[in-house]
Formats: C-alpha cells, structure tokens, sequence
C-alpha cells in the first residue's frame, strides 16, 4: 500500500507542542520521515548505543541564524555538520547526535519539512544518525522562526590527545582552506547583497578528513574550527589559553577572490569571519607536510595551507606578517560583527 505523503500545507500550532496527537502527527510527519534510522526508531526517552570501546566525547551546540536558507546550506544541515565537527576537533569518531527544535507558532509546515529533510541528508551523508529529540513550540511573537539544538556522542581512539595545552612554541599552524565563505554568504543574503558571484558557505561535515588525519598522525597538539569570530578569534584563544604566541603569514592564508573583494567593499576583515566547514590544526613542524598531503585529499581540505608557527615571545599575542612585509597584531573582534550568523 502507498502511503500518501503528509499535509504540509499549514503552520505550526501551540497543539503541535502539547503532547497530543498533533504532536504526534508532526514527529511522524516530518521528523521521523526524514531522520528515521534504527537508533532512533527504539522510540525511548534515552536511546541505548553501543560505542564500542574508547574514551567518549560529548559536546552540545544551539544552533540560531538569519536567514534560515542560505546559499550551501540552511539551519538544518548547518545544525548536523556543527556538532559533528566539534566532536572532529577533539579527534572523536562520532557515533550519534540528537536534535531539539523550538518552533515559533506559524511556522510553515513545508519549510520545517525542508529544514528536517536537509538535517537527515546531512546526517546520512556522515553516517551519523538522529538518536533521539525533542520538539517543543512557542507562542508566536516569542522565538524566531526555529531554533536547534544539537547534541553528540563520539569515541577518542586511544593515543589521540587534543587540546591547548599540548601548544608548544615552534609547532605548526595548519588551515584547511579558504575563510570567510560562510559568514559573507550569510551576510549576502541577509542584506540582499549582490558581488557579481554566489558566495556559498563552506558548511560541510569534517570528522572523515580528521579520522585520516589523525590515523597518520595521532600526536595531533590541536584542532579548532574556526567558526563564530573567524581565525582571529580561534587563535587568540588558543594563545591565551596556552600561554604562547603566534605568528602568521598573510600570503599563506587562503581567501577567495570573490570573499576578498566583498569584505573589501564591507570593511570587514577575513580573518573575523564566521566559517562552518574549515579546522585549524596544530603539530609538530615535521608532520606539517604529511598532514597537508591528507588534508588535500579531500574535498575540504583541497586548500589546505601552512600559514604560521607557534613562538615563545609575546604570549597571549596572535601577529601577522602582512603581505607588504610589516607585522600587525591579530587581535580578537569588538562586539558582534554578524549577528545570528551559527
């Protein structure tokens, strides 16, 4: 028997967040649909997972951005690729994610149907299914359309340590491509800016190229995406968490043409820029070109670059030799550049 397809012609009402048949009918509709897969079929409150063996690491992220659809992406797939990075960073192979959404009442049913579609894509693409969610709706007038929220669950391999305070004064500062496409898409959008060329956001899910990554090298010292605050924001950081300085080549970063010329015309600076499908990774300096070598392996990391190296003088502080041979100071963004951006 075929069954017909839902009724996506209405909008969300407070009875979709009542526990009711509506309730019900909107998780079987739209949800389930689109992210069904046996974990999340076991229909539980707390969905069982065999990890296997290995440390486990758990992160969580709100996903909120203006507007909903952008070009390469919308909240939904960003919402998917987020998490699954922040696990990426901590060398994790993730293994199931959850998802909470708060709707606004009035929400088109056809748009929370694409939103949904796009997210179970996202996940099926990275072999990482929707454990378990939740669904709650708010009057309208007291949210913004839809908010998501994204929890993971990954397994570190034995050997792998990340974090900031393996940072070592002459190791490697690695960036897997071009920054800024993300935060200028949005931006373009937003403001129905026209540059002559799309700009797509960079959203894309990284724990494969990292799973290689670390395969090949499993002294990795650090991984960041740089997502709210660009490079700037991640590197000062990670200086001022570890006590050590950095200097970078501004003829090493990648930026594309088209990024370059629209924060030219903005005032914006590149480096400020959100990203969702680029990592910074740190090592020793004989592992630079080995990594680099993985890294162009993949899609994502096709412009991989070394753009710097880890110094012991002026802890705290991220500099930049510029392309007209001076050094400036990197320092971190004032206040909110691009507001619901992640």
């Amino acid at each position: 028997m075929t069954i017909p397809p839902p009724d996506l012609s209405g909008a969300v009402d407070m009875s979709h967040g009542g526990g009711g048949r509506a309730m019900a009918r909107l998780i079987r509709d739209i949800f389930l649909r689109h992210l069904a897969n046996p974990l999340l079929d076991q229909g539980h409150d707390a969905t069982r997972i065999d990890a296997g063996s290995g440390r486990i690491a758990v992160t969580t992220d709100a996903h909120v951005i203006s507007p909903l659809f952008f070009p390469g992406g919308d909240i939904g797939s960003l919402a998917a690729h987020g998490t699954l990075n922040d696990l990426a960073m901590a060398g994790a192979r993730p293994v199931a994610l959850t998802a909470a959404f708060i709707i606004e009442e009035g929400f088109p049913l056809a748009d929370l149907d694409r939103i949904a579609a796009s997210m179970g894509q996202a996940c099926r693409a990275a072999g990482v299914p929707v454990a378990t969610g939740d669904t709650k709706v708010v009057e309208r007038g007291k949210g913004d359309g839809v908010f998501i929220t994204t929890s993971g669950i990954g397994v570190v391999p034995a050997g792998v340590d990340i974090g900031p305070r393996r940072l070592r004064p002459g190791q490697a500062v690695l960036l897997s491509g071009p920054i800024g496409d993300h935060g200028i898409a949005i931006l373009s959008k937003r403001q129905g800016l026209e540059f002559g060329t799309e700009i797509r956001s960079d959203s894309a899910a990284l724990h494969r190229m990292v799973a290689d990554m670390v395969a090949v090298v499993p002294g990795i010292a650090v991984l960041r995406d740089p997502t709210r605050g660009g490079l700037s924001a991640t590197l000062n950081e990670l200086t001022n968490a570890a006590g050590v300085g950095m200097l970078l080549d501004e003829r090493a970063i990648p930026v594309r043409p088209e990024v370059a010329a629209a924060c030219e015309l903005l005032g914006l600076d590149p480096l400020n820029i959100a990203n969702e499908g680029k990592l910074v990774c740190v090592c020793e300096p004989e592992d630079a070109e080995t990594l680099l070598a993985v890294m162009r392996d993949h899609a994502e990391g096709r412009d991989a670059a070394l753009i710097g190296h880890v110094t012991v003088g002026q802890p705290g502080f991220v500099r930049m030799t510029t392309a007209i041979g001076g050094q400036r100071v990197v320092d971190w963004l004032s206040g909110e550049q691009l507001p619901r951006i992640c």
